[in-house]
């Protein structure tokens, strides 16, 4: 599978999302640190979800962190992350 669709899959079960967006922004970064040919280095995240009301900007990114996981997050050389509740 690939990382997107593994990306997508993980946050879909982990918080029910109303929007979710995930970008594969790998061809942006062709040329610096991180980058690999075929794309899967670097990822723009959009979401919104009930789960996050309460949560800190901080608690937010933990949480999504805590669910891609090691294994996930260990193959991605960035991750930005828009989140909302």
């Amino acid at each position: 599978m690939s990382i997107t669709r593994e990306i997508h899959e993980r946050l879909e079960a982990a918080f029910a999302p109303t929007r979710l967006d995930v970008v594969d922004d790998s061809e942006r970064h062709r040329g610096h640190a991180g980058y690999r040919e075929g794309g899967e280095s670097h990822f723009r995240v959009a979401i919104t979800a009930p789960a996050f009301a309460g949560m800190s900007r901080l608690e937010r990114h933990r949480a999504i962190h805590a669910a891609l996981g090691e294994d996930v997050i260990g193959q991605i050389h960035a991750l930005a992350l828009s989140v909302e509740a």
